[in-house]
């Protein structure tokens, strides 16, 4: 398959997915469980262990191959789990997630990431690579970040020569600022959408 048929692919798995993820939406809020905290904890009783296995591990997938908006995981990880363990839920999938990119692209090479990404979205960021040093500032400060593609240069890491620790210290300690900035601007965005819909 080619780097553009696997995009393409990418991008109708996206679609699929997102259609799933909205037809979703309007059956749990039908459930009542967005509006109702009695609900959702009586929706994910039965669900405390498996739950959030299966949300860490769809959270590593969208990380390494995107076909799910990655603010919509975000989002429903607060949501569903509240705010402290969705948080950590989150953190744990997306580190692992960026993990793998960086050793992916490591051992696999340019021709990985361009099943991914195009050429064009590659070499916007590629002049960064020309200094190792300089672009591990630019690295860390771009996950540091809430609005940088933070998959893209996870993945252009790989292609560098920064060393393994150095991109797991920069994911580890920047991270967690990025999602939950994202975290609290989509539930706060999500519950201010709600009420609008209830009025």
């Amino acid at each position: 398959m080619s780097n553009q048929q696997t995009r393409k692919l990418i991008n109708i798995l996206t679609v699929v997915s997102s259609i799933i993820i909205v037809i979703l939406c309007i059956y749990w809020y039908k459930l009542g469980i967005f509006s109702s905290e009695a609900k959702m904890e009586a929706y994910l009783a039965n669900k405390k262990v498996v739950g959030p296995v299966v949300f860490v591990l769809i959270q590593i997938i969208q990380v390494v191959v995107p076909i799910i908006p990655g603010g919509i995981s975000l989002l429903g990880g607060v949501v569903f789990f509240g705010a402290i363990p969705g948080f950590i839920y989150n953190y744990i999938g997306i580190v692992i997630g960026s993990l793998i990119n960086f050793f992916l692209a490591r051992y696999y090479g340019k021709a990985f990431i361009l099943h991914i990404v195009s050429q064009e979205s590659l070499d916007k960021y590629a002049k960064w690579t020309k200094n190792q040093k300089q672009f591990n500032w630019f690295f860390a400060i771009a996950i540091l970040a809430p609005v940088a593609p933070d998959d893209l240069l996870c993945l252009l890491a790989g292609l560098t020569e920064m060393k393994p620790w150095t991109y797991f210290w920069i994911i580890v300690l920047c991270k967690p600022w990025t999602i939950a900035a994202y975290s609290l601007g989509l539930v706060y965005g999500s519950r201010w959408l709600l009420k609008l819909v209830g009025k």
